[in-house]
């Protein structure tokens, strides 16, 4: 098996529910991130073997295999394959682990990884909405199994079992914003970021003929205790669980490029690290939502490593129960945690997180000198994607 390195990654900014993002067709958000691979590294296109991209809700704008029409819609050689993947929220980190695979076997010797998510557009759960008249995803068979429950009432009962408490959670929101803004003002996404131009629509949302550049992210929000304490549960009429301890509906799209050693010294391409370890395991899809403490326990006895031989985790925020039942499973440091804020702050744009989250990781390993992070999702049906950078 070949080392798999990573030459470059990159993030659009996570734009907001309805916000700038939102009048961009998520094909061309993705392209913008593809397109600034390949300007950062002067690599040319037509040395990439394929393609693989993350998308939750493949359904209109996002159906028809979303990576190959980005591809061609960006003007990116024909011949170049392109596969889009659904593992839901994990979606892009498995593509990425996904493409790890196809430059270590040999299948290729340079890979895009990449995802997007347009849920301003797409919401959430719209390719299994009962208004398209397709059925249901979930047949009788599997209730006699398992209890069905959503990600909500997983979330609350990760709260049960590892008892998590409110204030708990909103102490953990609260540090996720501080973190996010402090990144902005040191500027330390300014390394991964490419900015969108992006058409402007008026109130009715018709198109008015202007753009403008965006190039911040849109989710941070001005955020105090009294704040997140005021807000009402979205879960259960008790549970702890509020719009300001859980990850914010986004859009957003991400890329990064993978090659060999050999292949990347052959194009004058510099890596930055590589990926040592990759796994995608599978948890009780009741509590659905504990995915990255067995896709952390696993990763560490793949590489023979502890919990202090990684210098930084970036754990997906998608309820702030989801890391603290990890942190306290794992004892992980939580100063080395998300360091520069996560989903609660920044947005979760679903099918692209997985991505984002490997392109924070590797900046910010280039920013603190650090030399191995770990990255890990949960995932609706109750998965866990991992993934070990080492530079």
């Amino acid at each position: 098996m070949s080392e798999v390195v990573v030459i470059d990654a990159v993030r659009t900014p996570v734009g907001r529910r309805g916000g700038a993002l939102s009048t961009v067709h998520p094909a061309d958000l993705l392209g913008v991130a593809l397109g600034a691979l390949f300007t950062r590294t002067g690599l040319d296109p037509a040395d990439v073997g394929q393609v693989v991209a993350g998308c939750v809700s493949q359904v209109g704008a996002q159906s028809f295999n979303v990576a190959r029409t980005a591809w061609l819609a960006g003007g990116f050689p024909l011949h170049t394959a392109a596969t889009t993947v659904d593992t839901q929220c994990g979606s892009s980190q498995q593509a990425a682990n996904l493409a790890t695979a196809l430059v270590a076997s040999g299948v290729v010797d340079v890979a895009v990884a990449c995802g997007v998510e347009s849920m301003s557009r797409i919401p959430i759960g719209s390719n299994s909405s009962k208004k398209l008249g397709l059925g249901v995803p979930i047949p009788k068979s599997y209730f006699p199994r398992y209890e069905f429950t959503s990600q909500f009432e997983g979330a609350e009962r990760i709260a049960d079992k590892w008892g998590i408490t409110r204030e708990h959670a909103d102490r953990f929101g609260l540090a996720s914003q501080h973190k996010a803004a402090q990144a902005w003002q040191q500027e330390r996404f300014a390394t991964q970021l490419v900015p969108v131009t992006a058409p402007v629509a008026d109130a009715e949302g018709n198109m008015t003929g202007d753009v403008r550049l965006v190039d911040r992210d849109e989710g941070l929000r001005e955020t105090t205790a009294d704040g997140l304490g005021s807000l009402r549960p979205v879960a259960r009429p008790d549970g702890i669980h509020t719009a300001g301890n859980s990850s914010q509906i986004s859009d957003a799209a991400a890329a990064i490029l993978l090659s060999t050693p050999e292949r990347a010294a052959a194009l004058g391409l510099t890596p930055k690290a590589r990926i040592t370890e990759t796994c995608l395991v599978g948890v009780d899809p009741v509590l659905m939502l504990t995915g990255p403490i067995d896709a952390t326990r696993l990763l560490l006895q793949q590489a023979n490593l502890g919990i202090s031989d990684i210098d930084l985790f970036e754990i997906n925020e998608a309820f702030a129960s989801v890391v603290l039942a990890w942190q306290a499973e794992v004892g992980a440091d939580p100063d080395v945690v998300n360091p520069n804020g996560g989903a609660i702050a920044l947005g979760h744009p679903l099918g692209a997180t997985g991505v984002i989250l490997l392109t924070k990781a590797l900046h910010e390993l280039e920013r603190t000198g650090g030399r191995r992070a770990l990255v890990s999702m949960c995932c609706g049906g109750g998965l866990g994607t991992g993934t070990i950078l080492e530079r």
